[in-house]
C-alpha cells in the first residue's frame, strides 16, 4: 500500500468548473436528470480543495456509468456491478486518491448488490453516488429493483410483483456509516450532499432520486417539483427538530411501536417532535426514517440520516500488514511463487 503524501493547500492550483469538464460530448437523452448530477458534480470539485491528478470517478455499466467520461480525471468504466469492488481495489492500494463511484439503481442494487453492500460494511474510504431512476434506462426501460410494484415495463407486461429495495434502508442495513438522499431538482442540495460525502472519512452513500424522461418520466415529481417540495420533502438537519409543511405544521415523531410517523405539530406539541441526530451511533433511529415513506407518492426525508465514524478499512489493513511484517518480516514473493502447491502460514 501508498503511503499518503502530504499535500498542503498552497499545492492546489486554483480550478473552475472548465478544468473538471472533459472534451467528450455528453451523450445522454435530452432532458434526462443526469445533466443536473454532473453539473452539481463539476462545479463542486473546484471548492474540495482537491487535484484532479488525484481524483477517479469509477462506474459500471448502465446510463450514469457514463460519468467518467465527462470529468476531466482519471476514470474507468468497468463491467456490469463491479465498480465498487473495483473502486475498493483501488482505494486500498492508493489511499490517497479521492475514489467516487457511480452507478444506477440496477447496475448497483441488482447484479453489483453484493459488491455495494461489502463496500459499506468495510467502511472503504469511497464517495457512492446511486443514481435512482427506478428504471433500466440504457436497456430501454426493463423494471429494475427500484421499481414499485405493479410497474408495467416490457419485462413486466401484467405488472412487477417484486418487493422494491428502498436504498437507503439497504445502505443502513449494511452498516453504513454515511448515508443520505438528493434529487436531481435542486442543484445546491446535491452540492452539499456530495460534499459531506466527499468529506467523510470512510464509505459514504448518496442516493439521488433522477428523472428518466424516456422510459420513467415524471417517477419524483410527487415530491420534487418545486411547488409540492414544501409539503412532500422533510428536510432533515442535525440537531433540528424534523419538520416540514407550508407553514412547518407538520412533524414526525416516533411513536409507541418505535415507528416514525407524520402529525401535526398542533396536535402533539412542539415537544414531541423529533429532533434529528445524524451522529447516533444506533442505526434504529436512521432506518425508522427511511421506512416514513412507502415511495417517493409521500411525504419523503432526505438528507443525512447517518454520519457515524468508525475504522475505515484501507487504515486498517495498512496497520495490520505493518504489523504483519513486523513480526514475520516482509516476506519473499519469488519463494512463494515457486514453492510447492502446499505451504504452512506461522
Amino acid at each position: 500500500m501508498t503511503d499518503t503524501p502530504t499535500i498542503t493547500k498552497s499545492d492546489l492550483p486554483v480550478t473552475t468548473k472548465a478544468d473538471w469538464t472533459s472534451d467528450q460530448e455528453v451523450r445522454w437523452c435530452p432532458g434526462c436528470g443526469d445533466y443536473s448530477i454532473l453539473t452539481a458534480v463539476q462545479l463542486l470539485m473546484p471548492e474540495l480543495e482537491v487535484r484532479r491528478e488525484d481524483t477517479v470517478f469509477i462506474s459500471g455499466i448502465g446510463c450514469a456509468a457514463r460519468f467518467p467520461y465527462y470529468m476531466n480525471t482519471y476514470g474507468l468504466h468497468g463491467i456490469h456491478g463491479r465498480a465498487p469492488a473495483l473502486a475498493t481495489g483501488l482505494a486500498m492500494a492508493r489511499p490517497d486518491l479521492h475514489v467516487w463511484v457511480v452507478g444506477g439503481d440496477g447496475d448497483m442494487l441488482s447484479i453489483g448488490g453484493n459488491h455495494l453492500l461489502h463496500s459499506l460494511r468495510r467502511n472503504v474510504n469511497l464517495n457512492i453516488l446511486l443514481f435512482n431512476n427506478q428504471i433500466y434506462g440504457l436497456t430501454k426501460g426493463q423494471y429494475s429493483p427500484t421499481s414499485e410494484l405493479g410497474k408495467v415495463t416490457k419485462s413486466t407486461p401484467a405488472g412487477s410483483i417484486d418487493e422494491p429495495f428502498n436504498p437507503i434502508s439497504v445502505a443502513l442495513g449494511a452498516e453504513a456509516s454515511f448515508v443520505a438522499r438528493t434529487h436531481d431538482m435542486d442543484r445546491q442540495h446535491m452540492m452539499e450532499m456530495f460534499r459531506r460525502a466527499h468529506d467523510f472519512p470512510g464509505a459514504a452513500f448518496v442516493e439521488v432520486f433522477q428523472n428518466c424522461n424516456v422510459f420513467n418520466d415524471g417517477a419524483f415529481n410527487a415530491v420534487t417539483k418545486r411547488d409540492r417540495r414544501a409539503s412532500m420533502l422533510i428536510q432533515l438537519e442535525h440537531g433540528k427538530p424534523i419538520r416540514f409543511g407550508d407553514d412547518n405544521e407538520k412533524g414526525v415523531i416516533l411513536n409507541r411501536y418505535g415507528s416514525a410517523e407524520i402529525v401535526e405539530v398542533a396536535d402533539v406539541g412542539e415537544d414531541a417532535v423529533l429532533v434529528h441526530d445524524e451522529n447516533r451511533q444506533d442505526p434504529s433511529l436512521a432506518f425508522a426514517l427511511s421506512r416514513l415513506a412507502a415511495g417517493p407518492f409521500e411525504p419523503t426525508p432526505v438528507g443525512v440520516f447517518r454520519a457515524v465514524e468508525r475504522p475505515e478499512y484501507a487504515t486498517e489493513a495498512s496497520e495490520q500488514l505493518a504489523m504483519a511484517q513486523e513480526v514475520w518480516g516482509p516476506g519473499d514473493m519469488h519463494k512463494l511463487l515457486h514453492s510447492r502447491a502446499t505451504w504452512e502460514v506461522a
